[in-house]
């Protein structure tokens, strides 16, 4: 199968701004992400499904049964996917909306609980450095001590 390199650079272009946008602390670039993702698995099923055919139904090809014809599958998913698309980014537009009307500012806030998680979390590998630290210290001085023990003996 031959693919077309201009699709699979705009594939991955789509890609690659979609997951950027999607990492965005703004609503609208978060849904605007999601629907440049869902138009690069679009097209990446499209590549996938290969060279375009005659139409997929019985009877209608000049050749054998299924020479030349299109293969039905990927349409069927991009046409699936086109759904579930539209149906997570009618949510996610409900959500940001929600989010406006109720605060007022379209960037999502840290959550309490994160920021309590990450400084746990902080606090405890400075404990552990502190401890690995102590514990080289120590390992120093009881070198030291047994160094000084057999020069002297």
């Amino acid at each position: 199968m031959t693919g077309n390199l201009t699709l699979a650079l705009l594939i991955g272009l789509l890609y690659t701004v979609g997951t950027y946008l999607l990492l965005q602390r703004t609503l609208t670039r978060i849904v605007i992400g999601l629907a440049l993702l869902g138009h690069g698995a679009n097209l990446l099923l499209l590549q996938a499904g290969g060279a375009a055919g005659a139409v997929p139904f019985i009877g209608r090809t000049a050749g054998g049964v299924g020479e030349g014809t299109a293969d039905p599958l990927p349409q069927a998913m991009v046409l699936t996917a086109i759904v579930i698309t539209f149906g997570v980014s009618a949510f996610l537009l409900a959500l940001a909306y929600r989010s406006w009307v109720l605060t007022e500012q379209d960037e999502v806030q840290d959550d309490v609980e994160d920021r309590r998680v990450a400084r746990v979390f902080r606090l405890e590998e400075e404990r552990l450095q502190a401890e690995a630290e102590a514990r080289k210290a120590r390992q120093a001085d009881y070198d030291d001590n047994v160094g000084a023990a057999e020069d002297g003996a």
